[in-house]
Formats: structure tokens, sequence, C-alpha cells
């Protein structure tokens, strides 16, 4: 998510296999229809590559949590994020107005709080869970305020989805499922803030600024995890990774691929990241889904696709 996520915004993602031996300039020059399927092509592999990069990333940094619990692992991820942002955003601190440093400031403690609810909903209720109900954050904003009844209808499944997901039964943990809420009201905000971060900063200072804030914020955070619970050089490497694929990589990721791919289709994948972070979840962790949890997981993906498939424009 993504800066993100949580955190998080809301993504999708003919290769030619003939060889020949001696290339006409025709074959190396790709004619003026060749190149935009091309393009979307290499969107679309950099999405898919994007959003198993980000679920892994989560899988990975988890193997850390019982050395340095979530919050290390998060700490680590806020460093990873700021090195990246700042060195892509290169944010003149000193022009900024007090009217531009507000929502700055708050996307900075959005992004950090939407990241460590996140991580402390994954090692309560599994990575597929955690992600499919923070997932609900940007799917809201998308139906909000919306008066098509198509849209009345996914808000309805995907409420029910969510009853479903949070049912009573004695294995449920209500306390990992706030938490995974939480990350959900965060990546919503994150979305409005980043908005108006968008209007009143140019370019991707604010985004950079608001990293670097939210980095500085978890240093005494990080410093007191490794004074009371002194990382393992495993456990310091896997939240490393984690950071690596879960922020630097999908960042990078969605500037290539916000160039070659529709804003419809790359919203349409990112309703994928919940199925994808549940078959990573049990793949890499084995952390299993009931029939029940994978129809509810399949149902709230497919408001969210049937909302973006049956828009205008």
């Amino acid at each position: 998510m993504r800066l993100a996520p949580a955190s998080r915004t809301p993504s999708i993602r003919a290769a030619e296999t003939a060889h020949r031996t001696a290339p006409t300039p025709a074959d190396s020059d790709p004619g003026p229809e060749q190149q935009p399927t091309r393009r979307r092509f290499a969107g679309v592999a950099t999405m898919i590559g994007s959003g198993l990069s980000n679920q892994t990333g989560a899988a990975i940094g988890s193997h850390a949590f019982p050395v340095i619990g979530p919050v290390g692992v998060v700490a680590v991820r806020q460093y990873v994020a700021a090195l990246v942002l700042l060195a892509v955003g290169r944010p003149r601190l000193r022009s900024f107005t007090w009217w531009q440093w507000r929502p700055v400031v708050g996307l900075a403690v959005v992004f950090g709080t939407m990241n460590l609810s996140l991580y402390s909903a994954i090692d309560r209720i599994g990575l597929g869970l955690a992600v499919t109900l923070e997932f609900l954050g940007p799917l809201c904003i998308a139906l909000a305020g919306s008066r098509r009844r198509v849209d009345a209808c996914c808000a309805l499944v995907a409420a029910a989805a969510v009853v479903t997901l949070m049912r009573p039964r004695p294995s449920a943990d209500y306390l990992g499922m706030g938490l995974g809420l939480l990350a959900a009201v965060c990546w919503a905000s994150y979305i409005l803030l980043n908005r108006t971060v968008g209007r009143r900063v140019p370019g991707a200072q604010g985004s950079a600024a608001a990293a670097g804030i939210s980095a500085l914020m978890f240093l005494p955070v990080g410093i007191a995890v490794a004074v009371h619970q002194p990382p393992t050089v495993s456990a310091a490497a896997y939240a490393i990774v984690a950071g690596v694929l879960s922020s630097a990589v999908p960042y990078l990721a969605d500037l290539f691929t916000l160039r070659r791919v529709p804003a419809q289709a790359f919203g349409l994948f990112m309703s994928v990241n919940p199925v994808l972070a549940a078959l990573v979840g049990w793949v890499g962790l084995g952390q299993g889904l009931g029939w029940m949890e994978w129809i509810s997981v399949g149902a709230i993906v497919a408001a969210n696709a049937l909302s973006i498939l049956t828009r205008r424009g």
C-alpha cells in the first residue's frame, strides 16, 4: 500500500515468441500498433510483480516478529521508505509553508499508524485476512458519495463479507480484526491526505517529506526495540528485506506502471491484492483460510472490480 500501504491507494498489471536469425529494421523498431501493446504488457507485468513483492515482503517481515515484534519491523520499513522517497522526491523543506506542512505532517502520522496497525494485524490474524480488511479503506473511498445503484449493491456485498469475516466463533481474534479495520481507516485517510498534499506541494516532495517525518517518529521506537529486544542478524535481515519489497519496490513500480496502463486498469488490479496476500500467506506461511473466508475475500474483490468495470470515462 504501497508508499503505503496500508498504505497505503487503490491495481492491475502477448509476449511474442517468434525467433528470427536476422531481424529486419521493422523487427528491431516496433511499429506504432505494437508499441502501446508492449507498454501495456510491461505495465501489467510490473503490477503483478509489485503486488507479489508487497505481500511477499510482509510475509518475510513476519519472520522477525518473534524477535523484534511488528513494531520493530515497521520501524525498519519506515526507514527504508524514507530513504527511497527522499532520494526520489528531493523535497525542498525550507520552502514549505505552514499551509503545506499541515497535511504533510498528517500524512506522516497516518502513514506510520497504517503500517503499524497492519503489521500488528498480520501478527494476530494472518496476512490474507489483515490485507483484506485493510483493503476496505480504498474500497470505501471509491464507493463513498456514489449514487449509482451498482455501487450501492457493491457496498452491501462488501459489508456482508466483512460481517462474515468477523462473525463470532471460538477462534476469532477481534483485536486483530480491529487492527485490520484501523489500517483500513488509515489507508482511506492516507488517500484523502495524499490528494491534499498533491495539490499543495509540487511533485513527490510532499510524500517524501511525510516519509521522512514518519521515519523520524519511529527513530526512538527503533532505538527502544534495539535496546530491549536486541535483533539477531536474521531478524534484522528479514525486516530490511520487508522494507525493500513492501516499500521501495512497489513505489518505484507504481511510478513505472502509471505511465503505461490506464488508471482504471491500475485500480482494478489493486483489488487483487487481498487474493495475492491470501495466496502468499497460504504458500509462504502456512496460513490457510477456510472456505467462508475465501468466499468473503472473493466477494470484497468482486465488489471493487464490478464498481470499477461499470464506470464510464
